[in-house]
């Protein structure tokens, strides 16, 4: 088992390529079952989210490799790689199909 906080402490790195991506910044979580969906890694440059680029990787869980003791492997899959979160809308009950399903609601 791992706490949020130890995952948020480790670097993501792509072994496609051996870029590295950044530290995880968010989960999204699948409230229906428990499980976790994607990592959600902000982009290089930006401060506290609010200066530099909005192109986050969104990357989800099944393309995580290996979770060592101080990185995150993963290997992207340009097909279903997303760059930014996905959007909340009160109006639409908070729903979105940003990762391929129903978010629950919200």
């Amino acid at each position: 088992m791992i706490k949020v906080s130890e995952l948020q402490s480790k670097d993501v790195v792509s072994i496609t390529d051996g870029k590295r991506l950044g530290m995880i910044g968010d989960l999204d979580i699948d409230l229906e079952n428990g499980m976790i969906r994607a990592i959600v890694v902000p982009s290089t440059g930006r401060f506290f989210g609010l200066f530099g680029s909005s192109q986050d990787y969104v990357i989800p869980w099944n393309q995580i490799v290996k979770i060592g003791a101080d990185v995150v492997l993963v290997e992207l899959n340009p097909s279903s790689q997303s760059f930014s979160p996905p959007s909340f809308s009160p109006r639409s009950g908070g729903s979105s199909d940003h990762y391929g399903g129903n978010s629950g609601g919200y």
